[in-house]
């Protein structure tokens, strides 16, 4: 097919396996490309790109994670690892005859407007296996590299004579044998690296400039993202309620050294990991403050305290990278894009991104209702329906509020971070319109 009748659609892992189903399911032309040899994304240890580890597991169980046409099977664990979740996708892939739409090996290197009118096509440079340069124009694009791939590594005053590395860096509990390690920050990543460390470390610290949430992984005997969600309480009493109800189950973190909160539940992403609090608690783990400077070995820190490491692993999170994609495209503002929906750019008619939203418990299903918005929209734009141009009118702002009533905190990781119910909502409602 002339590639001017196709979307081009980059990325084959969960974002990208989504929309290359909706676009295929609704009967829209679209060419796929995969950096990597295969499917998975970051949840491929084997890619190059992945930033697993091999103790990573999902933080959210899979009933609630899981796409609804293709549930995972009852044998599969409750929070399953990286392994399982990679023949997950490859059997989605199979499933529905996936992998043809795609080429393996090949990466975008360019994507630009052929024009600045809101129609226009878009050309695509890309690199194939062989490392021969491919040029073609596509009818329209599909962002779906993903949002956890580019390491944000922070700066810290002074030098440090052991090893400082970010957390996409490891593997393997091996890398902590017999060393002395600080882990910087607390969030999910940091917690389950720092609980591998303590079998093989000679010491471990984790350094936290702010407190969290802890949520169990298991609430009565079930995964604690299966319980509650029927009755809908306001922002502010829901706060309140699962605040203290959490309390009950994880008790004080304050107590264990962590710094109190400044700010309510659900205003960050909590902490779904109950073993960093056992650790510490059994002196296996010590809380320290935040990082003032580095000097040889020697780290001293906010509080007035040092201490010597031979590794400083920093759990900073990811930052988001479309660096095919010139910023103003994606309507860059501040710390990330401002879409409508957090996919369309206002711009353009056919450029949209999945994958680029964070929300607790929004799952894979989540993204993939966005993957089916974007299909129906493009399939809605081909044949001029009033739903499909309403949406195009509707997306140039301003744009819906998705915060479900709370004040998320101004964070680099935050600023793509939506309610749940209230963006699924957004995202099926505006569907809907065009069914």
């Amino acid at each position: 097919m002339d590639t001017t009748e196709q979307i081009a659609l980059i990325g084959a892992g969960p974002s990208g396996l989504a929309g290359a189903r909706c676009l295929q399911k609704h009967g829209v032309a679209f060419q796929g490309f995969e950096a990597h040899d295969d499917v998975g994304g970051l949840w491929n240890i084997h890619n190059p790109r992945s930033t697993v580890y091999e103790s990573a597991h999902l933080i959210s169980s899979k009933r609630m994670t899981e796409f609804a046409e293709f549930p995972m099977a009852d044998t599969v664990a409750d929070y399953p690892s990286h392994r399982e979740l990679l023949d997950y996708f490859r059997a989605f892939a199979d499933h529905f005859g996936l992998r043809q739409h795609f080429r393996f090996g090949t990466r975008v290197l360019k994507v630009e407007p052929v024009s600045q009118a809101p129609d226009t096509r878009w050309r695509l440079t890309t690199e194939g296996p062989d490392g021969v340069q491919h040029t073609a124009d596509y009818k329209g694009v599909v962002v779906a590299n993903g949002t956890l791939a580019e390491p944000n590594m922070p700066t810290f005053p002074g030098q440090f004579a052991g090893e400082l590395l970010h957390t996409s860096a490891y593997k393997s509990a091996a890398l902590f044998e017999g060393k002395r390690v600080l882990i910087v920050g607390a969030g999910n990543s940091g917690c389950d690296i720092a609980v591998d460390a303590v079998h093989r470390a000679r010491r471990v610290d984790i350094s936290v400039r702010r407190g969290y949430y802890f949520v169990p992984k298991y609430v009565f005997g079930r995964p604690a993202d299966t319980l509650g969600g029927k009755i809908r309480l306001p922002a502010w009493l829901k706060q309140r309620v699962d605040a203290t109800i959490l309390r009950w189950f994880s008790g004080d973190p304050v107590r264990m050294g962590f710094p109190k909160p400044e700010y309510r539940m659900y205003e960050s992403h909590p902490v779904v990991n109950s073993l960093i609090l056992h650790h510490i608690g059994h002196g296996d783990v010590k809380v320290r403050a935040d990082i003032e400077r580095l000097d040889g070995h020697t780290v001293r820190f906010k509080d007035g305290s040092a201490a010597d490491y031979d590794l400083i692993l920093a759990a900073t999170g990811y930052r988001l990278h479309y660096p095919f994609l010139a910023p103003e495209c994606l309507n860059w503002q501040g710390m990330a894009p401002s879409l409508y929906l957090n996919i369309f750019a206002p711009g353009f008619d056919r450029l949209a991104v999945l994958g680029m939203v964070e929300a607790s418990g929004l799952g894979w299903q989540g993204r993939y209702e966005q993957a089916e918005l974007v299909a129906r929209y493009f399939k809605g734009l081909d044949s001029g329906s009033a739903p499909a141009l309403a949406l195009k009118a509707a997306k140039a702002g301003p744009p819906p509020d998705l915060s479900g009533g709370y004040r998320y905190l101004k964070l680099e990781r935050m600023a793509y971070y939506v309610n749940k119910d209230a963006y699924r909502q957004a995202v099926r409602q505006a569907a809907a319109r065009l069914a």
